[in-house]
């Protein structure tokens, strides 16, 4: 895997222009806005694998100074280097296993990590293999997932001599983890054999309901019920958000199902996610015992529409509200 390929950048870009790069990606293949996209899942590990190799000073000169063989199990870079000084009189340009470049050739890096690995033994104790992942599941309350944070979780991880031990994890929960998403916590896996790097740990996220407010992605939802007169004359009225109260304003003339939206106080924004919006999805209410001067009101207003209609059929037709069921 090459990790500039995987980001789409050049072998000189800066950090942040590798941050941009996996920003971006991040957002597009992150599990919680693909739920159940298992190319999207593949394509977010792959990802996260080459950012956690370019943000890192150390690991990016080890990748541009060897290349895909970094990625072999048990790979250390300080004996490489010292294999490529001993073998080729102080550096790889001179190697015996040069290529035609004059370049270390990596395609005896296996035979070479067999010979100088693990404390230079070559029997079944000196193999390397890398931790296997492990998964574990997290219940979260709704704001806890909307507003993010830490949570310790205990997890049983696999030691290397074949033990388990039990140890406390603190979790960081990103803002707007969705119900069924799921977080990655590198190198909490499986221990490694051998001084191989352990497996990762993914936890696989549930969030309870909440009595108002609905997840829809970055977004928050909710219904707001209204009166007849606030939709008529319009209004402002206060709605909950989830940090406190807020004032919306109803324009006149507002219809069931209509969405008034306030920008920025959905999920909040996190590192790699702007923040979202919260939606209020309009109901009229219409009261169950009106006041009997607003029946009459609405009485006359009836019967004078109806001597209209009666009038004129096309202003009918065009004023009807189920028109659109008949089209």
């Amino acid at each position: 895997m090459n990790p500039y390929t995987v980001l789409g950048v050049a072998k000189s870009a800066s950090i942040d222009e590798i941050k941009k790069a996996y920003r971006k990606l991040a957002r597009d293949t992150h599990p919680d806005l693909n739920p159940g996209d298992k190319v999207a899942e593949a394509r977010f590990k792959e990802v996260s694998v080459a950012y956690d190799v370019l943000s890192d000073e150390d690991k990016r000169r080890d990748y541009d100074e060897f290349g895909d063989a970094v990625f072999n199990a048990g790979f250390d870079s300080d004996r490489a280097r010292a294999h490529g000084a001993r073998f080729g009189g102080g550096g790889f340009g001179g190697s015996p296993f040069g290529g035609a470049g004059g370049g270390f050739d990596f395609s005896n890096l296996d035979d070479l990590m067999r010979q100088f690995g693990g404390g230079g033994g070559r029997g079944p104790g000196s193999m390397r293999q890398p931790g296997r992942d492990l998964e574990a599941s997290m219940t979260l309350g709704f704001m806890e997932a909307i507003r993010g944070g830490e949570r310790g979780l205990s997890v049983a991880r696999p030691r290397a001599n074949g033990s388990v031990r039990t140890e406390s994890i603190q979790v960081r929960i990103p803002p707007g983890v969705s119900d069924g998403g799921k977080l990655r916590i590198p190198r909490k896996g499986g221990e490694g054999t051998g001084g191989s790097p352990a497996g990762d740990l993914w936890i696989q996220v549930r969030v309870e309901p909440h009595p108002v407010f609905r997840l829809k992605g970055r977004d928050l939802e909710f219904d707001l019920p209204i009166t007849l007169s606030e939709a008529l004359l319009g209004a402002r009225v206060e709605v909950p958000t989830p940090d406190g109260r807020a004032t919306l304003t109803i324009p006149p003339g507002t219809n069931s199902h209509a969405r008034l939206r306030l920008k920025g106080r959905g999920v909040p924004e996190s590192k790699t996610m702007p923040a979202g919006n919260l939606d209020a999805r309009v109901k009229i209410i219409v009261p169950k015992d009106p006041d009997p001067r607003l029946k009459e009101l609405l009485q006359t207003i009836q019967t004078e529409r109806d001597d209209e209609e009666e009038s004129s059929s096309t202003s009918a037709d065009e004023d009807n509200p189920r028109k659109d069921l008949f089209a």
